[in-house]
């Protein structure tokens, strides 16, 4: 019995795609790291975890998630594609975003292309590049499956949700994490962080935000946050106060954490925060983005409805330890 015959439109689309994908891993690859991390202890250094990392610049700058280089020694060892193998620390970390950035000893890296998220369209096709389980250099491609998740993140003192990440269905398993997530052109959109499920995964954007938390890192070794000292969620406006503000919902404050700036300031749980700085808060995420290092120690208005009355304090943030 014959075969059936091959549609030649169907095997050129076929080859298109494999074209796309083989020349994005050809650009990405040798960019991208095989970290392992070391534990100093009584005998040496020993294997304390593993991921992956983007290559930032070329004199040794690499980005990764900070989950990867998380409560172990901040040292390890990066493999790339060709066998080079360069030793790294890390420069700094910020768990509040899960970005990392680590610097090798050697230079003469080959840095990636970054990209912007903000123009990804869901069904666009993007490609994962990691190593999975160890086995270095995996490649997997899939396409955008969703935009504008939200990711919970946490540090010491403060919880935080990471805005804007993107949903893929290309395959990611452990190891991938702090590998690149590449646009049709090779250009790195996002850091892979996080396995939600068979067929999602989800990736830090590489955007406006994410450029100022890795020059942060860079350079200063940390990223600085104003803090109000307040928890809150989520809360449509009463109808009667939508006229006072710039939308439909606002912030409730649910707990008010003694001794914090908000609580100098006055405010109470049950409040409706509407805006910060002169900027409207619609959303917790609106809330997190006004908390800039540059209102630390600065007098910061805020407009609230207690109890159906708009009241106007000032409060003076501190620095998010």
């Amino acid at each position: 019995m014959s075969a059936a015959p091959v549609d030649p439109a169907e095997t050129e689309a076929l080859d298109a795609y494999s074209n796309a994908v083989m020349a994005v891993a050809e650009r990405v690859t040798p960019s991208v790291a095989n970290l392992r991390i070391m534990r100093r202890g009584r005998g040496g250094d020993f294997p304390a975890g593993a991921g992956s990392g983007v290559a930032l610049t070329h004199d040794g700058f690499l980005l990764t998630s900070a989950h990867v280089v998380s409560g172990h020694g901040r040292r390890g060892r990066a493999t790339f594609a060709d066998g080079r193998e360069e030793r790294f620390e890390v420069v700094g970390r910020d768990p509040l975003s899960d970005l990392a950035v680590l610097r090798t000893q050697g230079d003469g890296l080959t840095p990636a292309e970054l990209g912007e998220a903000e123009k990804l369209r869901v069904g666009q096709l993007v490609v994962a590049i990691g190593n999975p389980q160890g086995f270095a250099g995996s490649v997997t491609a899939g396409v955008v499956s969703a935009l504008g998740r939200s990711l919970p993140a946490r540090s010491r003192r403060a919880g935080r949700i990471i805005d804007n990440v993107i949903q893929t269905d290309a395959a990611l398993n452990p190891g991938n994490s702090g590998g690149a997530l590449a646009d049709s052109r090779g250009r790195v959109v996002g850091i892979n962080t996080a396995v939600a499920g068979v067929g999602l995964g989800l990736a830090v954007p590489i955007n406006e935000a994410t450029h100022r938390v890795i020059g942060s890192l860079m350079s200063e070794g940390r990223v600085r946050r104003a803090y109000l000292g307040v928890a809150g969620g989520p809360r449509p406006l009463p109808p009667q106060a939508r006229q006072l503000a710039a939308a439909d919902t606002c912030v409730e404050v649910v707990e008010v954490v003694r001794g914090t700036p908000a609580d100098r300031a006055g405010i109470r749980p049950e409040d409706l925060i509407v805006e910060v700085a002169s900027k409207p808060v619609a959303s917790v995420e609106d809330l997190q983005r006004v908390m800039v290092a540059e209102l630390i120690g600065t007098n910061v208005p805020v407009r609230l409805l207690r109890q159906g009355r708009e009241l106007e304090l000032e409060l003076v943030p501190s620095e998010l330890e």
